[in-house]
């Protein structure tokens, strides 16, 4: 196993919360057309505290002057290992596992090689510890090729990440989110190879059993 190490914590600060059912369906694998409106894992997932009164005369707001619009920050904490094939971000309410393509994929296939099932195994363990009922599998490439091609790529990629999840997760009932978004969403310079190879991944997403701080 790789030594793993600390690369970043981020913070992606949202705008006032609202109900998101990115994920309903009523089947246990859910996928549609529609593009979310914020790139894939920046949907808000912490709430304001407490409500927050405008007119408090607490807040000592000048004459004329209104509250700006609520905000939250969300911090979330990422951890790559040393090769940058295995990416974990968490926040108080997700987690999120990106894998980079090489490491489960031949070069353009969708057919796995000797090493993926286990890392796949190891990620629906945790699924399985998390009690997660919902499961987001996203596909991505690098800009190389057609976006066409690269969109039935990612999503032929997740759909077999997917399936071998589902062999090892025990949930009752899980509902999976999958799509395959081709070169949308970089998380890195298409510009370098580097660049690249972690562009062309695979995220998991699922929700922790017990928000992060909680005791």
């Amino acid at each position: 196993m790789n030594k793993r190490h600390r690369v970043s914590a981020a913070t992606a600060v949202v705008g006032l919360v609202m109900a998101c059912a990115h994920l309903m369906g009523a089947t246990n694998a859910y996928a549609d057309d529609v593009k979310p409106s914020a790139p894939p894992g920046t949907e808000p997932s912490a709430v304001a505290p407490v409500p927050i009164d405008s007119n408090a005369p607490g807040l000592k707001i000048p004459q004329g002057g209104t509250l700006a619009p609520i905000k939250v920050l969300d911090i979330a904490e990422v951890v790559e290992d040393l090769g940058g094939e295995q990416r974990r971000q968490e926040t108080n309410q997700t987690v999120m596992m990106a894998l980079q393509s090489e490491v489960l994929f031949p070069e353009n296939s969708a057919v796995f090689n000797a090493q993926a099932a286990a890392r796949i195994q190891a990620i629906a363990n945790e699924i399985n510890t998390q009690k997660a009922t919902r499961v987001r599998v996203f596909g991505f490439t690098d800009d190389q090729g057609s976006y066409e091609h690269g969109k039935e790529l990612s999503k032929q990629r997740a759909d077999a990440v997917q399936a071998e999840l589902a062999k090892t997760v025990t949930s009752p009932g899980v509902i999976y989110d999958v799509r395959g978004y081709s070169e949308d969403y970089p998380i890195a310079d298409n510009g370098t190879e580097e660049g690249r190879k972690k562009n062309r991944r695979v995220e998991i997403t699922f929700p922790r059993s017990t928000p992060a701080g909680a005791s």
